[in-house]
């Protein structure tokens, strides 16, 4: 559905994006993670057709955006950074312009229109000027405006910016609702999202991919993967038990993770490629122990993100 081949922007001296390729099939939501300055937002401009690559090339849907940009912007909905909106239309006015613009017939439209509106929740300001919403509602009406003509491809940049806990969940089960039948690029910065929504991530950073899996793919990368969070009752030497631990054969660091009233809390980091969930639980039978909490952590999406981008980006979105 979506292919990047070799992508290339540059802007006088600056490189944002420095061969980018990957591929994205009908029934993947795509996360796309990337400190500021990455090349995130340039990317997914080239491949929507709203900028034109240096080098390289995208194909959508058997499209060359190079070469047949408007049947590619036909195949796309594109929510782009900031939802612009034309501020003193209505979102009823606006989504009709946006219905007529993309070529629904005039007797669909309302019904369409209609539809959309309920499934984003704009039905209560559907005649209130644009530019006296808030910053939620904008987003809503341009996530509304990029699935209108119920495209193929779904490209959006940030599309929970701005939104409280209740509509991203919305934002969110609505993308899941489609993703069987689209393919979908996402692009933020909240890796709660990646776990929610996406069945891939890629990560960028300067104008490069740096990780290209599945969240549990990447999550394997973590120093935390297969760590284990350890908890004991009636501990009067916290220290003590953190050092016998970290000298057991398969660990390769032991952290505090608080102690108060006698308990004390340890995440037990084993070496890479090892697993000691069992080797801690024996020790700490062996010993007697009274231990409250015993579970193993799948890695920390949010250290695998800090370790690969150390650095930072550039200087383009």
């Amino acid at each position: 559905m979506i292919e990047t081949r070799n992508l290339v922007k540059r802007f006088g001296p600056f490189t944002a994006v420095a061969g980018v390729s990957f591929k994205v099939e009908r029934g993947e939501v795509l996360g796309f993670l990337g400190p500021n300055g990455a090349g995130k937002s340039t990317t997914m401009k080239m491949i929507t057709g709203f900028l034109t690559p240096t080098e390289g090339t995208a194909i959508v849907c058997g499209h060359d955006v190079t070469s047949d940009a408007l049947a590619v912007k036909e195949k796309v909905g594109y929510l782009p950074e900031g939802a612009p909106a034309y501020p003193d239309m209505t979102p009823a006015g606006f989504l009709r312009f946006i219905a007529e613009v993309r070529g629904i017939p005039a007797e669909k439209r309302k019904a369409r229109i209609d539809e959309v509106a309920a499934m984003v929740h704009l039905e209560g300001v559907m005649h209130q000027s644009i530019e006296t919403l808030s910053k939620g509602y904008k987003r809503r009406v341009g996530l509304a405006q990029a699935v209108l003509h119920d495209p193929d491809v779904l490209i959006m940049d940030e599309p929970t910016d701005g939104l409280d806990p209740n509509q991203k969940h919305e934002v969110r089960a609505l993308i899941q609702s489609m993703a069987a039948r689209k393919a979908i690029i996402l692009s933020t910065h909240i890796l709660e999202e990646v776990d929610a929504v996406c069945t891939r991530a890629i990560v960028i950073n300067r104008g490069s991919i740096v990780a290209d899996g599945t969240p549990d793919q990447l999550r394997s990368r973590s120093r935390y993967y297969n760590a284990v969070a350890i908890t004991i009752a009636a501990v009067s030497q916290p220290g003590a038990v953190r050092d016998e631990i970290a000298r057991l054969p398969g660990v390769d660091e032991v952290e505090d993770a608080g102690s108060a009233s006698g308990r004390a809390s340890f995440t037990v980091i084993p070496k890479r490629g090892r697993t000691v969930v069992e080797e801690v639980s024996r020790h700490a039978r062996a010993k007697g122990w009274a231990v409250d909490e015993l579970r193993v952590e799948g890695g920390r999406l949010d250290e695998v993100f800090r370790t690969i981008t150390a650095g930072g980006g550039g200087g383009a979105r």
